[in-house]
């Protein structure tokens, strides 16, 4: 399969393409970029060198990938971009290189970043991350499977997010949100877990009720973060929920606080939020 290539875009020397790529209009691929097979760049799209990007991926109108960090400690060392496979990377979305030589900025495969995200350097994201738009990542973050960030968050440099946590919109980031849960706000807390999520990837009914036992131990019960993961060590054994006590020991800016003492627990006793008074009541 033959690739594509408008006339007005500009290939770089010693750029390798694989087979079965469109390259719209306008496009620029630095020298020494890689793309591997049946890749879409829509017009305008910029790849800079050092860059390697998969397979099956979707560049929309005007992306940036793999341009220079927006770091002043950057000196103009060679550094990467990694794309993975299949990922959908909207219109205007930035995504830079590695600060320091020879370092990355990694992206993972099935990966949606909506119109005008920003991924700053050396940032690591899984699978099956969304970023909506406006979500912007600053450096060293690291973002694992299945985590949504909802429109306009803003994330401190090496903040982490764990699986399948979902970020509300307009939200401010500055401490590690672990795996499975619910955050949202200014400064950003801990208000629930994503039982949607967890569904939806097909987490089986037994381990969620482990999770919610964790989450509850975690930020319901009083605990000190160090008793909390005793307890959790000691009554939960699934990998999922051992990945959790194991993210929350590696987190060197700490977790999010949790919003309060007050839950509410939805028909199946899965979903634990914030209780809301009722129209007009006094809370207490």
């Amino acid at each position: 399969m033959r690739n594509t290539i408008h006339s007005t875009a500009i290939i770089g020397t010693s750029v390798r393409l694989g087979e079965g790529n469109d390259i719209g209009p306008g496009c620029v691929i630095e020298d020494g970029a890689v793309l591997g097979a049946r890749n879409r760049l829509w017009m305008n799209v910029y790849v800079g060198p050092g860059t390697t990007i998969g397979d099956d991926n979707q560049l929309h109108m005007g992306a940036v990938v793999g341009h220079i960090p927006q770091d002043l400690a950057y000196a103009g060392a060679p550094s990467f971009t990694r794309i993975g496979d299949r990922n959908t990377i909207r219109e205007y979305v930035t995504i830079h290189r590695g600060t320091k030589e020879g370092t990355a900025t990694v992206i993972g495969s099935d990966n949606l970043l909506m119109a005008n995200a920003h991924v700053a350097h050396n940032c690591e994201l899984g699978n099956k991350v969304v970023l909506v738009n406006l979500a912007s990542l600053t450096g060293y973050c690291v973002i694992q499977d299945g985590a949504f960030l909802s429109g306009i968050v803003g994330l401190h440099q090496f903040t982490r997010v764990g699986r399948l946590a979902m970020i509300s919109a307009l939200s401010a980031v500055n401490k590690d949100v672990p795996p499975y849960m619910l955050c949202g706000g200014r400064p950003a807390v801990i208000q629930g877990l994503n039982v949607v999520g967890m569904r939806r990837a097909g987490i089986p009914g037994p381990i969620r009720e482990e999770i919610k036992r964790a989450y509850k131990l975690l930020y319901r019960e009083r605990l000190n973060v160090p008793h909390a993961l005793e307890t959790i060590e000691r009554e939960c054994q699934s990998s999922e929920v051992k990945s959790l006590v194991e993210f929350v020991k590696t987190a060197k800016r700490g977790i999010c606080a949790g919003i309060g003492t007050a839950e509410e627990v939805d028909e199946e006793g899965e979903s634990i939020l914030p209780r809301k008074p009722p129209q007009g009541a006094t809370a207490r």
